[in-house]
């Protein structure tokens, strides 16, 4: 007997071991002995401006621009300017060769000469037959001649009048003909008709032109001092728009730059792509540095409803109208809140929260099940 209990004491001890072990491992897999309390993820409540916007994709264009065009057929013997060049009103823009016109203009002159020629004759003619009426009819009246002799001065005399009016008639003709012709020589010279930039130059020097059924177009000049967006809005967001509303844009090259307007028009009748239908929605930007330049592509953003130098939080950390703030231990307590707008990034808190607060940020734990309770991320398990 006595030699049987150290034995039975080794066994027992054994089991407690395997017992403790088991214990141990249990514990150690469970992840409690591995888990340390996480922080709670605060954010402070900031002061700044929440803007709800409606986003859009545009085009750059200059606001105001003109074709400039040929109005006379004929060689482009100059072009006396270059692309990106800045031109005033009435600035000397090309020329083509005048020849053609200048002979015409020469040859209208010299019949215009002919005919005031004529017209000299025509009044020495006019003023004798008037002579030889009046002396045929001091003579018919003292029987000194026929009445045939008076009758035939009598005519004369009309013919004369209608000879010269016929001849001062040809010379308004031929004098209007020589302004026409005067003009077209004039058009040979092209000058600018506005101030602006030279953008584009489709005519090469040397070039014929035919303008005899459309004017040919020479170079595009385009006022840059201010451009106008057309920007791309989609039907879903085209409702949230009306003119006069704050806008602003930036552009690939300086993103972090904004340039501001306000909405001009929408235009009516949508572009349909792929069956996507956009309306364009056009206004105008200021641009006194020249950097903003034709067909360029602008971000743009239309300000719908702002909020300047309000409480916010993000918008995650309002659930309904409350948030979880700490107390002064440190533990997260329910506020309620008054909220104005939000873009779905921040919120606007009206009241109920103090610059500086710490917010808790909510999320959805996903062991939560498919309803999705709200957990705090970090709060101890």
């Amino acid at each position: 007997m006595a030699s049987g209990s150290p034995k039975r004491g080794v066994k027992w001890f054994a089991v407690l071991v395997v017992v403790a072990a088991a214990g141990f491992a249990a514990w150690w897999f469970s992840g409690d002995a591995r888990k340390a309390p996480e922080p709670l993820n605060t954010v402070e409540v900031t002061r700044g401006d929440i803007q709800l916007l409606v986003s859009a994709t545009g085009v750059l264009e200059p606001s105001n621009y003109v074709d400039v065009g040929a109005q006379v057929s004929g060689q482009l013997e100059t072009i006396h300017v270059r692309v990106g060049q800045n031109v005033k009103e009435g600035d000397l823009l090309a020329e083509i060769d005048p020849t053609v016109y200048t002979a015409k203009v020469d040859a209208t002159r010299a019949q215009l000469k002919n005919q005031q020629a004529q017209i000299a004759d025509r009044k020495a003619q006019l003023r004798l037959a008037e002579i030889q009426f009046q002396r045929q009819q001091n003579l018919y009246r003292e029987e000194a001649t026929t009445r045939e002799s008076l009758q035939t001065a009598e005519a004369t005399l009309a013919s004369a009048k209608a000879q010269l009016a016929m001849l001062e008639a040809q010379i308004e003709q031929i004098s209007s003909t020589l302004r026409a012709e005067e003009a077209n020589l004039g058009y040979a010279r092209i000058y600018a008709p506005m101030d602006g930039t030279v953008v584009s130059i489709e005519a090469r020097q040397g070039q014929t032109l035919n303008a005899s059924q459309t004017a040919p177009v020479l170079m595009r000049i385009a006022n840059l001092a201010t451009m106008r967006v057309r920007a791309q809005v989609s039907e879903a967001d085209i409702s949230k728009l009306e003119p006069g509303m704050r806008v602003y844009f930036t552009t690939l090259g300086d993103p972090d730059s904004r340039l501001y307007g306000e909405l001009d028009y929408i235009e009516p009748t949508p572009e349909v792509t792929n069956n996507v239908v956009l309306y364009n929605a056009l206004f105008e930007a200021e641009n006194p540095q020249g950097k903003l330049l034709p067909n360029m592509t602008a971000q743009v953003f239309f300000i719908q409803k702002e909020a300047l130098n309000v409480l916010r939080v993000p918008a995650s950390a309002v659930q309904g109208n409350t948030v979880q703030v700490l107390d002064a231990a440190g533990n997260p307590q329910t506020q309620t809140v008054t909220t104005g707008i939000s873009n779905r990034v921040q919120t606007e808190i009206l009241s109920g929260l103090e610059e500086g607060q710490e917010v808790v940020m909510v999320s959805r734990d996903p062991r939560s099940g498919a309803s999705g309770n709200p957990s705090f991320r970090g709060m101890l398990r």
